[in-house]
């Protein structure tokens, strides 16, 4: 997989167009020249967790003795139901009530860096260990993007209404859905020829 495909998959999972409503949601009685500070701070604070997951993780599965194959099938299995809920979207409203301002939870942590995200930075690293200064500009790339969809959310909300945004994530969530079945695919090649 090259560059370009690891960080498109990084920022589908990131799920930053689907973000937008909900960072607003939650920032949404925090006055307007302060919210960009947060989204700014909660960005960079996702990008150190991605960058920890990326070169500590591999220290972490083998601590547990986990298999790559193991981890690119149960990876696989999470896009696939990220994807199934990007498509459709449960009918329950995803804001989440805060009244004071968010620090490290929510924000950066499960919205823009949720469980998915931070397996599929582990699996760049244990399945190319050899390319470690691609798997980490993939990173960049991708959180890059997401925290420019993020800051600029308010605006690309008024430019492309709620009903572009909705479709936008279930193009997204169709995209992922396809990386997710060629990832379970490379897993099951990888646990057969193990």
């Amino acid at each position: 997989m090259n560059i370009y495909a690891q960080a498109l998959m990084l920022w589908l999972v990131m799920d930053s167009v689907g973000n937008i409503p909900v960072f607003a949601a939650i920032l949404n009685h925090i006055p307007h020249e302060r919210r960009k500070k947060i989204i700014l701070r909660e960005s960079f604070i996702a990008l150190l967790v991605l960058f920890i997951f990326l070169f500590f993780g591999s220290y972490l599965l083998n601590g547990m003795q986990l298999s790559t194959a193991s981890l690119s099938i149960s990876g696989a299995i999470i896009l696939f139901l990220i994807a199934i809920k990007m498509i459709f979207p449960s009918t329950q409203n995803k804001e989440q009530q805060v009244f004071q301002e968010p620090f490290i939870v929510p924000l950066a942590i499960p919205l823009t860096v949720g469980p998915a995200c931070m397996t599929m930075v582990m699996l760049l690293h244990t399945n190319h260990p050899d390319q470690l200064l691609k798997s980490s500009l993939a990173v960049f790339i991708a959180w890059f993007f997401t925290a420019l969809c993020l800051y600029f959310g308010a605006s690309l909300s008024r430019i492309l209404g709620a009903r572009c945004l909705i479709a936008v994530e279930r193009l997204m969530g169709m995209l992922l859905t396809t990386m997710a079945v060629q990832m379970l695919l490379n897993g099951i090649t990888q646990y057969i020829h193990g």
